[in-house]
């Protein structure tokens, strides 16, 4: 008996405990995008972006990249830890990225470039034909 009531006690306790996550996901906007003048159909060429994390707490998580049909959207993911001595300065980066050149159809790169004052995502947008 004095068991089980150990055990109903240890999940009771285990149940009450709070493990929230010391840190967040979010997207960074790209600040600036360098793209090659052509893509040749094959090979693999790399564009160009620079970024900024908004202060210490922030690091480079992963390039976000999502296909579209012939549009590919790009942002930076970071992750936010909440620690109390962040240094609030920002800090540029930048990132080359690999991208192989599979369709034949020209490239239209929508980069991330924040959200309006109606919550509508805003992009640069750069076409790079396909030789």
């Amino acid at each position: 008996m004095k068991k089980l009531t150990l055990i109903i006690f240890t999940i009771i306790l285990a149940s009450c405990s709070v493990d929230e996550p010391n840190y967040q996901f979010k997207l960074l906007t790209i600040k600036e995008a360098t793209v090659p003048q052509f893509f040749k159909f094959g090979e693999i060429d790399t564009i160009k972006v620079t970024y900024e994390l908004p202060n210490s707490c922030h690091s480079f998580h992963s390039l976000y990249y999502q296909y579209q049909g012939t549009t590919r959207v790009v942002a930076i993911r970071s992750v936010e830890t909440f620690l109390e001595d962040c240094s609030q300065t920002a800090i540029e980066r930048e990132l080359k990225f690999p991208v192989q050149i599979t369709q034949k159809e020209d490239y239209l790169f929508k980069f991330w470039k924040g959200k309006d004052n109606k919550g509508e995502d805003i992009f640069e947008e750069k076409l790079v034909p396909v030789n």
